[in-house]
């Protein structure tokens, strides 16, 4: 496994270096494995991620219903100034027996749900708010009004978007600057830069879910100045190596993903081939190398891999020490396309 020194390589977030590889923190509290679920385990991972310089973290009030933001709140109590953090709104649980969401992008409950992000993180300002979801009931520029208001009361510092396409992007954009964009981008999942194949997980009405797809998402951000944030890098862990049977928790929402298929899981296998054999050549993790591919997409891409295990979360942070070479990038661009496809 690589790991160079304790400090991971740093990226700029709109003019704040952060580290080159962040940590999405929803597992910690719901979707994944939830019986490992450890509040105390999770908030010490947490300031240890501090510690290595994993900086940029990504919450949401959808996970966990207010618990994770919660619980990122109490890990950063007392070092709140070491992290750039990240939540979301215009998603709402409905119900958390049946996980039931749905999309509210009216400017009323934009300004409500930042004042309870504020709260349970227990911060006076949230570094950057996310739409986690455009709400096809309501104007884009009306949701996104309501949160260019929330900068200039000081309640929020920058604003970005999540799971939307380059239209989209841009008539924000010209309303008030888009700082970030994060959607799925791995291996296996490369709609965000205009590639075809579907997503491995998105909701009815996503930009990304449509015929046209979402265009170079990954490309706008780079020529508008913005961060791209590619949330399950590690194809919701497949790209490790370590998921090769379909035997999830009922709480675990791959049982019901498509690529996560007995069948599809095994010829999904083929792509894990090609990054174990990257890896083998520099003496690095299957983790490593699909986090490293994303690093290579561009100095504006911040993957979050998520985790609530320490090792992985070093292992994680190892990424950004990795140096992917053409050869290594040509053979990662050309592995088989994912069989599977969208809910």
């Amino acid at each position: 496994m690589r790991n160079e020194g304790d400090i991971i390589r740093t990226r700029d977030f709109a003019g704040t270096p952060v580290g080159a590889v962040g940590l999405g923190c929803m597992g910690m509290s719901w979707a994944y494995t939830e019986s490992e679920r450890d509040d105390d385990a999770s908030v010490a991972l947490i300031r240890e991620a501090l510690d290595l310089g994993v900086t940029f973290l990504d919450t949401a009030q959808p996970y966990g219903d207010g618990h994770n933001e919660a619980l990122v709140g109490r890990a950063l109590a007392g070092r709140r100034d070491e992290a750039v953090v990240a939540t979301k709104t215009g998603l709402v649980v409905e119900s958390m027996a049946t996980r039931n969401i749905v999309r509210n992008g009216r400017p009323e409950h934009v300004k409500a749900s930042a004042e309870d992000s504020l709260r349970r993180l227990g911060t006076e300002a949230i570094d950057l708010y996310y739409l986690h979801r455009v709400d096809p009931q309501v104007p884009l520029a009306d949701t996104w009004g309501a949160m260019a208001e929330l900068v200039a009361e000081g309640k929020v510092r920058r604003l970005g978007l999540s799971e939307v396409g380059v239209a989209q992007a841009a008539e924000a954009h010209a309303i008030h600057p888009v700082a970030a964009v994060q959607s799925e981008l791995s291996l296996w999942t490369r709609d965000a830069m205009g590639a075809p194949g579907g997503m491995a997980g998105t909701m009815p009405g996503d930009a990304t879910g449509t015929a046209e797809g979402p265009g170079d998402v990954v490309g706008w951000c780079a020529a508008n100045g913005a961060a791209f944030v590619p949330f399950s890098p590690l194809g919701r862990g497949f790209l490790t190596g370590t998921v090769t049977a379909a035997d999830f928790e009922d709480t675990d929402f791959r049982g019901g993903n498509p690529r996560f298929q007995e069948d599809a899981l095994k010829a999904n296998l083929r792509i894990v081939d090609v990054v174990k054999a990257v890896a083998a050549r520099h003496g690095a993790t299957p983790a490593q190398v699909a986090i490293a591919w994303t690093l290579a997409q561009g100095e504006h891409v911040i993957p979050i891999p998520g985790t609530k295990k320490q090792r992985y979360l070093r292992d994680n942070a190892g990424a950004a020490a990795l140096e992917l070479t053409e050869a290594d990038l040509a053979e990662l661009d050309g592995v088989p396309a994912p069989v599977g496809g969208r809910y």
